[in-house]
């Protein structure tokens, strides 16, 4: 649970993670919503994506200690997932958003074994589809994907949705509720906020109509 707390602080500190529920945000998706992440930033503090790749590691050799590779996904978790591939001296390979156009128009990159054990390192979850369309392009290389690793995670329940159709689990580093904790902990949130935010959690594609809010890729 310290460790989880550290990664929460640590979102919050560096702005990786932002909250704002009078002016809400307005995801590329077209929902508003009054939080953002943007883990890329995690990768420009040293501190930072250190912490994280211990982490990342002490879950899988407590999780998935037979796997035999890492895959990240593209583009947000490539950088994390090699660090993770290094620190444990395993092959790496990472799954694009979609098949190339061209060449030999690969959807996973990098030298795939067909008999290996894969972990997925996301750097965020949402609805989980773009985790579960990396993990399913794995699934049908004729690979096998013991489970996803992601550093965040929304608490969407359409994400557990999403992976029940791949018969596997995903895990991450911190979520939502312990990150909302941390927030009042250090009063950059007020106790009031925080129903707000567990609401738009339940429904966030109804959510926040009305609000002005800030654009955000």
């Amino acid at each position: 649970m310290q460790e989880r707390n550290k990664i929460a602080s640590y979102l919050l500190e560096i702005k990786a993670v932002n909250l704002n529920v009078q002016q809400p945000y307005t995801w590329s998706s077209g929902w508003r919503s009054p939080i953002y992440c943007d883990n890329r930033k995690t990768l420009s503090y040293p501190a930072v994506r250190r912490a994280i790749c211990d982490a990342f590691v002490a879950e899988i050799r407590q999780r998935y200690p037979r796997l035999t590779g890492v895959a990240g996904v593209a583009t947000g978790a490539i950088a994390h997932g090699v660090l993770v591939a290094h620190a444990l001296e395993l092959p790496f390979i990472y799954v694009r958003s979609s098949a190339k156009g061209h060449g030999l128009q690969n959807l996973l990159e990098g030298e795939v074994d067909p008999t290996g054990r894969y972990v997925v390192i996301e750097d965020l979850i949402s609805t989980g589809k773009s985790s579960v369309q990396a993990v399913k392009a794995i699934q049908q290389s004729g690979a096998t994907v013991l489970g996803t690793l992601a550093i965040f995670s929304y608490g969407f329940r359409a994400a557990e949705e999403a992976f029940s159709t791949t018969s596997t689990h995903f895990h991450t580093l911190t979520n939502l509720e312990e990150l909302l904790q941390k927030a009042v902990e250090i009063r950059y949130l007020h106790a009031a906020e925080l129903d707000t935010i567990r609401q738009w959690q339940q429904a966030p594609e109804k959510w926040g109509r009305g609000f002005e809010t800030y654009q955000t890729n």
